[in-house]
């Protein structure tokens, strides 16, 4: 491969191009149900209120996770605004941090070889644009911020342990995995800890060696961990008795061991989304393994043996757990990618053409299905919707097989260098254009028009209740909390340690006739059911999956 990213003003030019891709799009989208709702419901409230330290969603305590992205969050929401953009910022910008963290840790890890600024601008570029960092990194959600917490960690420990390493370097090194250890801990609980420590002891007793133990500074570390975490886990439990129980073992070994939270799936749950969140580097999957298996005679410290123990580590554990969601395994990518540093310049020309080959076939594919996508529709999703998302995949899917066909040319020539760019380009545009594309469906996945709808509707005095329903994106756009009507689902715990938090039947249809300006929120199936009731009612707004109601001027109150 030609080693392009020996000159400065290549890197310079990818970095900025890497930016304002990644960047730019954060805020296009509409906020959907239920993460993106959820997560910036929470930052909204926290600044809203003043409260820093007893995160609330609804108004209601809500403990499943730490405070750090809902710190972020509020603060960006004071710097930015309460818009789509500060909300989905923190996910953002650790993605990129990470990707970042990653082309210096590669650039330490090769140094000795002619080609280290190749393979650390090319294991980069592959995480960059690899689908599932991707996609994450514009989607609000935690999965973001934990995993990039890890990644740093990771890095910082290989860094730390490196058999050249100064002992300058291991301290200062170490110093950094542990504070980035805590920002874990802090941003979704124990597995900052877990896979950290799970992934030593493995690689200890595969590698045989021992020697990192005697190089991770337990005493600075530990304390600096401590520093960061024991004060808003000390200081919520005191405030807050029932936290400890339910965020310790509730939220963490009931989750795993058993399936409370109804996200069971099959063993192989994760191989499917394992093979597509890597493309468009899936098929180098094989040879990542291969590398990570290898021993390096020459080091004692084996890198790429500890980086192969911490993806397969993470898989293994998720795979086994009774709670999974598609994210779970987002952690995995950082040391999968930096184990592609391994392999890259020394990729023959066929491993090039298939790369290359499999996404062209892939954005025929996708432009192949776009009558498809466009003519499906039901009660829910509207066909109007389909057909305009169908829009952006036939743009996507003529964007990725340009891109690709671009990178086969240059892999028949020989430009790997080229070659490289092209499928980097192929990942980072090609998956954020169906992304993009995704707000299609904003009148059916997000509140956002149903409320811009009904402000004008709304006195100062009404109340507004969500009916046996409730959909997350609805107090972010509205702007204040909702009284939840016989729902509980996640707010179980706060709704029995706080009064008022729920409400039932009996009282909402006293309150419906008494209240001066009521408004409810419902699905189309609870709508029935009022009007079974004869709930006295009028339909201010709706859509596919929404209807708004309010009591009519001619009801007796």
């Amino acid at each position: 491969m030609t080693d392009f990213a020996h000159k400065r003003w290549p890197k310079w030019l990818l970095l900025l191009c890497f930016a304002v891709l990644w960047f730019s799009t954060l805020g296009y989208r509409k906020l959907i149900s239920p993460d993106e709702g959820r997560y910036a419901e929470i930052g909204r409230e926290m600044l809203a209120s003043g409260d820093w330290l007893t995160p609330r969603l609804n108004a209601i305590k809500y403990f499943e996770k730490p405070a750090l992205q809902y710190w972020a969050t509020a603060t960006n929401f004071k710097l930015f605004g309460e818009t789509e953009f500060a909300a989905r910022l923190w996910p953002g910008l650790t993605g990129f941090l990470a990707v970042i963290a990653l082309y210096f840790t590669a650039k330490r890890l090769f140094r000795r070889k002619p080609d280290a600024e190749t393979r650390a601008v090319g294991a980069a570029a592959i995480l960059a644009s690899s689908l599932w960092w991707i996609g994450n990194g514009h989607f609000l959600s935690l999965d973001m911020g934990v995993s990039s917490f890890l990644a740093i960690a990771l890095f910082a420990f290989v860094w730390a342990q490196l058999d050249d390493a100064t002992a300058r370097e291991n301290r200062n090194a170490m110093l950094v995995a542990w504070g980035a250890i805590a920002l874990a801990i802090m941003s979704k609980g124990l597995i900052g800890l877990v896979f950290p420590g799970g992934t030593l002891l493995v690689y200890s007793l595969w590698a045989r060696d021992w020697k990192p133990w005697r190089r991770m500074h337990f005493v600075k570390g530990i304390a600096l961990l401590l520093l960061i975490t024991a004060p808003w886990f000390v200081m919520v439990s005191r405030t807050n008795p029932e936290f400890a129980q339910f965020f310790f073992i509730h939220e963490h070994f009931q989750r795993f061991a058993t399936d409370t939270a109804r996200r069971d799936g099959a063993w192989y749950y994760f191989i499917p989304l394992l093979i597509a969140g890597m493309l468009p580097w899936a098929a180098l999957l094989p040879q990542i393994a291969r590398a990570g298996w290898q021993r390096d005679g020459i080091r004692h410290f084996q890198p790429q043996r500890f980086l192969l123990v911490w993806a397969v580590l993470i898989f293994l554990f998720f795979s086994k757990s009774q709670s999974k969601l598609p994210s779970y395994i987002l952690p995995m990518f950082p040391a999968l990618a930096l184990l592609a540093g391994f392999v890259l310049t020394d990729l023959r020309r066929r491993s090039w053409l298939w790369l290359s080959g499999t996404m062209l076939a892939l954005g025929i594919a996708l432009m192949a299905a776009v009558p498809f996508i466009a003519a499906k529709g039901s009660d829910k999703t509207p066909q109007i919707y389909n057909a305009a998302f169908s829009e952006w995949a036939l743009v996507g899917g003529g964007i990725i097989t340009a891109l690709a066909a671009a990178a086969l040319w240059s892999a028949l020539r020989r430009r790997f260098d080229l070659t490289l760019i092209a499928l980097a380009a192929t990942g980072l545009i090609g998956a954020q254009i169906p992304m993009l594309g995704h707000n299609a469906f904003a009148a059916t996945n997000s509140s956002y028009y149903l409320i811009e709808a009904i402000k004008p509707q709304l006195q100062p005095g009404s109340t507004v209740y969500m009916y046996r329903y409730y959909d997350q994106t609805v107090p972010f756009y509205l702007k204040r909390p909702v009284q939840l009507v016989e729902y509980v689902d996640e707010f179980e715990l706060g709704q029995r340690h706080e009064a008022g938090k729920l409400m039932r039947d009996d009282e909402f249809f006293r309150r419906w006739r008494d209240d001066p300006a009521p408004v409810a929120i419902t699905n189309p199936d609870r709508f029935r059911q009022l009007q079974q009731h004869g709930l006295p009612m009028q339909v201010i707004a709706r859509d596919p999956r929404r209807i708004v109601i309010t009591r009519p001027a001619s009801a007796t109150r």
